[in-house]
């Protein structure tokens, strides 16, 4: 008797753990930002392929720090910006390569892929791919002034009418429009180094021009709706919300190129259902789904054509300040080695102390 019930109870637990097992291959545990899965979307996903989604949501540090602590255990798919994987991979190695015959790559704009696909390689092996993307360039009150690029900020005629930020966008964006790269001199500290001095010499001689650096976002855009700011260093989307409201107001790809950001899809280290981590990804990039994303991210997306499905004002303020050139000349934020921000840290202290 006894036999038969161990036989039972084991043919139970066994059973048990199939189900679950099965349970786990029919979900995609998900660790993303807020707005990057709306509930409509997820649910069509749901209906679609089976499987089911478990949402954390998160920001760069928390990712990297979740996915620390567990070796890459946890998650399926996570979404750390292109410039936080190769080095958090390199020292903790909490991702898995993408395996890219499983990618439906028709689907992505193709300068983004590949610049995506540049940024996350790693000893030959591609770590990360693009979703949802957005700029830093300028925001100019047409009506007021011209502008074309950065240094157009500095200007003898809009003295005391213009506004950055302290932060390291501003010395990389000015870096560029003198001719340089910045993303280029990464490896060679000296260089960099040298080169952030020059910058750092350009915005302390600009410094008188500008009416504040900015630190919050309501306080430039107030600024630009009173015309207190005739031009700023802004993000595209604080720039189209701000042309809804006062059409002379307009976002501009710089000359040297707007500044870029890209969240991306990567897939954990010990991530145990890839399948429905590459399903996730292709419904994503599928136009339609991914202008339901943009829409509640307020962001574009690395979806082929899902610009055209976006709202029309939203769509016509996008194809404005990104023809296709200046599409193509948008410098996408590559991995940040050790020792760059320290170097940046210290040139921006002498901009912030100089009179």
């Amino acid at each position: 008797m006894k036999t038969h019930h161990a036989f039972v109870v084991a043919s139970v637990l066994a059973l048990g753990v199939v189900g679950a097992a099965h349970a786990q291959d029919k979900t995609l545990r998900l660790l993303t930002w807020a707005d990057y899965a709306p509930a409509a979307v997820v649910a069509q996903f749901e209906k679609e392929s089976g499987y089911k989604v478990e949402l954390t949501l998160s920001n760069n540090e928390e990712m990297i720090s979740k996915l620390r602590a567990t070796g890459g255990a946890g998650f399926d798919l996570a979404q750390p910006s292109q410039d936080r994987i190769t080095g958090p991979q390199q020292e903790f190695g909490i991702y898995k390569p993408m395996d890219l015959s499983k990618l439906k790559a028709e689907l992505f704009i193709p300068s983004m892929l590949e610049a995506t696909k540049k940024n996350t390689t790693l000893a030959g092996k591609v770590y990360g791919l693009p979703h949802i993307w957005g700029t830093d360039g300028l925001v100019v009150n047409t009506k007021l002034t011209k502008m074309g690029d950065y240094p157009d900020l500095c200007r003898a005629d809009v003295k005391g009418k213009t506004a950055v930020r302290l932060k390291r966008p501003t010395l990389l964006a000015f870096a560029f429009a003198s001719g340089k790269d910045p993303f280029a001199l990464y490896n060679d500290a000296k260089a960099y180094g040298a080169l952030m001095d020059e910058v750092g010499k350009t915005l302390i001689a600009c410094k008188g021009n500008l009416k504040f650096f900015w630190d919050n976002k309501d306080q430039l855009l107030n600024g630009m709706r009173t015309g207190e700011i005739v031009g700023a260093m802004m993000w595209d989307t604080g720039g189209w919300k701000l042309n809804s409201e006062k059409p002379e107001i307009q976002f501009i790809a710089p000359k040297s190129g707007a500044l870029g950001w890209i969240d991306t899809f990567a897939i954990p280290a010990k991530g145990r259902n890839d399948a429905a981590a590459y399903a996730w990804i292709n419904f994503n990039m599928r136009p339609e789904i991914a202008a339901k994303v943009g829409a509640s991210a307020g962001n574009f997306t690395a979806s082929k054509g899902a610009d055209q499905l976006a709202d029309a004002k939203l769509k016509a303020q996008f194809a404005a300040s990104f023809p296709e050139a200046a599409l193509k000349n948008v410098k996408w934020y590559p991995a940040v080695p050790a020792g760059i921000e320290a170097i940046e840290g210290l040139v921006l202290d002498r901009i912030k102390a100089a009179n």
